[in-house]
C-alpha cells in the first residue's frame, strides 16, 4: 500500500480562492470512497501505486470540467514495499517519539 499527497492548483482563475475546486476534488475522492484526507495543503490518498496515479490523473482533471484552462499538480508518492502502511501511521509514529520524549 502506499501514500499520495496530491495539490492540485488551478491558475487563471480570476480568483484567489480555490475552494470550490478542492470541494470537487473532495465530493469526487468520496463518492468513489476513496480512503484519504484533506489537509490545508493538500489531499493524502493511500491505495497501490497503479491506482495512485489513475486517481492523480482524474482528480488533475476535474478544474478543468470546472472551467479552469491551466492546472498546476504537485504529486508525491511514498511506496513503501517492506511493510503496509496506511494514513495515518506516520503521524502515530512521531506521536510515540514525543511521548518517550517527554517522559
Amino acid at each position: 500500500m502506499a501514500i499520495m499527497e496530491i495539490s492540485v492548483i488551478p491558475l487563471g482563475t480570476g480568483s484567489t480562492s480555490l475552494g470550490r475546486y478542492v470541494a470537487d476534488i473532495e465530493k469526487y475522492l468520496s463518492e468513489k470512497n476513496i480512503p484519504h484526507k484533506l489537509t490545508d495543503m493538500g489531499t493524502i490518498i493511500e491505495g497501490d501505486v497503479e491506482e495512485l496515479l489513475k486517481i492523480a490523473r482524474e482528480v488533475h482533471e476535474i478544474p478543468f470540467k470546472a472551467g479552469a484552462k491551466r492546472v498546476y499538480t504537485a504529486i508525491k508518492i511514498d511506496d513503501r514495499r517492506d511493510k503496509e502502511v496506511h494514513l495515518g501511521d506516520k503521524v502515530e509514529h512521531v506521536k510515540k517519539h514525543l511521548n518517550e520524549a517527554f517522559t
